[in-house]
């Protein structure tokens, strides 16, 4: 990794693709001579990295020693301008040159009318279950090392990946293409055991997709700002949790409640859907929508579901200047952090209170 981000300085920040082509397809002596040249770069890189790790136990360790766990991230798919696919080109689709042939994303969604086009470079599977997916038991390994749960984004692609022609502007055109994931969560379980992980479920799931969550026993999610777009089986719904998932009132993906409440009051080409969808949320929360934000925080909190997350940003009541992420969106993302100023001791006793209340401490 440090040699990597050496070289990437040393070439004006370029893509790996476009170095030369001795570095490109890692051969022995060229990577021997950047080592040689670009010492003092490499070592500021691993210095780099060194303080990050050193902060970042003495965060872990603060927080354990109060109780408080931490849950980590996996994207499915990594970067193709990174090291993950510089040095281990053979485990992606691509072409001799390394550049992409097919890239990953989703179909169009409830986030966006034409998909989300992500551009990560797709895994050859078949080659990484030759190696016994040792790749992604490192990989795994390593994150589990540093969190005490991890979240694993995109599960439905374990079953099948969206396949986009690379090239494409959208992701309207692309085709589901079959994963190992039983194979490979196999092999994870017994490399490592019992795998502490949340499979962020949603999505176009199909009942492959839940089967491949249950067979291994990892809780599935809830999103409350999903719950009132349509009936009273909406999966979303409070009273329709099974024990093993959890709840979020919204996700890194989502408004603010309150931005996504407000908006449900503006017009739009569905106004009359959104109109009924704010007419439901009310009508099933009890609330008059003054404090919405608590009125949903209260039904996460006391459903029956394993557990529940509450961003910080719905605790403070913030609107949608807040937000963290706009999905499909390139730019302005984030962005927003929190003051300490704003996080008074009003705000941590309500959610004590609530907390107390529905048997969560």
């Amino acid at each position: 990794d440090a040699l990597f981000h050496a070289l990437k300085d040393a070439r004006g920040g370029i893509q790996w693709t476009q170095w030369e082509q001795g570095l490109a397809n890692r051969e022995h002596l060229a990577l021997e001579k950047a080592r040689n040249e670009l010492r003092d770069q490499i070592d500021r890189h691993k210095f780099y990295q060194f303080l990050f790790f050193k902060q970042w136990q003495a965060l872990s360790d603060y927080c354990h020693t109060r109780g408080v766990k931490i849950i980590g991230d996996i994207p499915i798919f990594v970067a193709h301008d990174s090291v993950d696919v510089w040095a281990n080109r053979e485990y992606f689709k691509l072409d001799h040159q390394g550049e992409r042939t097919v890239v990953a994303g989703v179909p169009p969604d409830y986030f966006s009318a034409t998909g989300q086009l992500w551009g990560n470079p797709l895994y050859d599977w078949e080659r990484l279950k030759a190696n016994g997916f040792q790749w992604w038991i490192e990989r795994v390994r390593f994150a589990l090392s540093q969190f005490d749960l991890v979240r694993i984004d995109h599960f439905r692609g374990f079953a099948a990946c969206w396949e986009i022609p690379a090239g494409e502007t959208t992701a309207e055109r692309g085709e589901w293409v079959a994963a190992p994931g039983r194979e490979l969560f196999t092999a994870l379980t017994a490399a490592l055991g019992d795998l502490p992980i949340i499979a962020e479920n949603l999505g176009v799931i199909t009942a492959e997709v839940e089967g491949l969550r249950a067979e291994f026993g990892f809780p599935g999610m809830r999103v409350l700002q999903f719950a009132f777009s349509s009936d009273d089986e909406n999966i979303h719904l409070p009273d329709n949790y099974p024990r093993d998932v959890v709840v979020y009132t919204g996700t890194h993906d989502n408004d603010t409640t309150v931005g996504w409440f407000a908006n449900l009051s503006k017009p739009n080409e569905t106004g009359d859907e959104r109109q009924n969808e704010r007419e439901f949320c009310l009508k099933y929360l009890q609330s008059d929508g003054r404090e919405i934000h608590w009125d949903m925080i209260r039904a996460a909190l006391s459903s029956v579901a394993d557990t529940a997350i509450i961003t910080l940003q719905d605790v403070l009541g913030l609107g949608s200047e807040a937000r963290m992420n706009l999905p499909a969106s390139q730019t302005g993302n984030w962005k927003w952090r929190v003051k300490p100023e704003v996080m008074t001791n009003d705000v941590a006793a309500r959610l004590r209170e609530l907390t107390e209340t529905y048997g969560r401490t």
